[in-house]
């Protein structure tokens, strides 16, 4: 994706009225990829393997079909913007890793929920690490997600759904919390704005190498292929880690902010959904209202931003979602 696919492509397409024809097609390729992606807490638990495994497989069966993609679409980054994009895969492995711990423990719907509240953290890691002033929304919004994630987590009520409901709902947000660290690293090693296949694909790799470094800490963690769980871990891997992403890192930047943020909240909702027909995953009360109030939390994160630009930003592609 250069930086003509993004901003001056749509800019003539609109002054020349043809923009309203494309963007239709753009939203429709926005909402395949949000849907595939949507899918990837499924397989996870349809695999029924360990965090780690599930991790470094869902990489390394993506990686063939990225360097295939990438070999159409070439990248020309500089070596460290590539070693960046290594660095975001490693802590992505770290969130991916969480995040597949929390579905064991409070279920895939859940689970996707609250590690979708990275647009929160982005700003409050923003403002620790890049001394970036948060604005007000961010400090109104804070609160009442994590209000939200506390009512996840089920307030010790026994009708609440999940293994370990207040485990599993804490780790998701500190999963949300390394998963902000990996998209600010992730766009910084694209400012060039190169085709997403090659960020991606080192990413991917990162995820890979990362995921070995911290194997030793899951007693579960297996090289050995099985059937059926690694036919999920090749599907995850496909709908999810490659075409999924590709069409989100594609199609978001040509919408508006809210549009954009409307659309990504469609993942962690349809998620929900198939839990409840897959898995009969079925949510207390209490847990309806916490999600209700992180998504609205994100919504209005997402569509009024959680930080205070001092200065016009620089334009970067669009990271991919899980």
């Amino acid at each position: 994706m250069t930086d003509s696919d993004t901003d001056s492509s749509d800019g003539a397409l609109g002054r020349s009225g043809g923009h309203r024809y494309r963007a239709p097609v753009t939203r429709l390729r926005a909402l395949a990829g949000i849907v595939a992606i949507s899918f990837s807490a499924i397989f996870i638990r349809l695999a029924d393997v360990s965090p780690t495994t599930a991790a470094f497989f869902r990489a390394l069966y993506a990686i063939p079909l990225l360097l295939v993609v990438r070999a159409m679409v070439g990248d020309g980054r500089p070596a460290r913007a590539r070693l960046l994009s290594l660095a975001a895969g490693a802590l992505l492995a770290v969130d991916l890793t969480l995040w597949h711990t929390a579905i064991h423990l409070i279920g895939a719907g859940l689970a996707t929920v609250v590690a979708n509240v990275q647009v929160v953290w982005v700003g409050l890691v923003a403002w620790i690490v890049y001394r970036e002033e948060p604005s007000r929304t961010a400090l109104a919004v804070v609160p009442g997600i994590l209000v939200g994630i506390a009512l996840i987590g089920g307030l010790g009520r026994a009708d609440a759904f999940g293994d370990q409901p207040l485990a599993g709902a804490s780790i998701a947000a500190v999963a949300g919390a390394t998963y902000a660290g990996f998209l600010l690293l992730f766009r910084a090693s694209n400012r060039g704005l190169a085709p997403t296949a090659g960020p991606l694909l080192d990413a991917t790799i990162g995820v890979a190498l990362g995921v070995l470094v911290i194997a030793p800490l899951d007693s579960g963690f297996s090289l050995a292929f099985s059937w059926p769980a690694h036919g999920w871990l090749i599907a995850v891997a496909i709908v999810g880690q490659s075409i999924g992403w590709l069409l989100i890192a594609s199609a978001l930047p040509r919408l508006a902010a809210l549009e954009t943020s409307v659309m990504l909240l469609i993942q962690p909702a349809a998620t929900i959904v198939w839990a409840r027909l897959i898995f009969d995953e079925r949510l207390s009360l209490v847990q309806w209202a916490g999600v209700v109030i992180v998504l609205a939390g994100v919504l209005i994160a997402g569509t009024r931003g959680t930080i205070r630009a001092a200065v016009t930003p620089v334009p970067a592609a669009m990271p991919p979602d899980r």
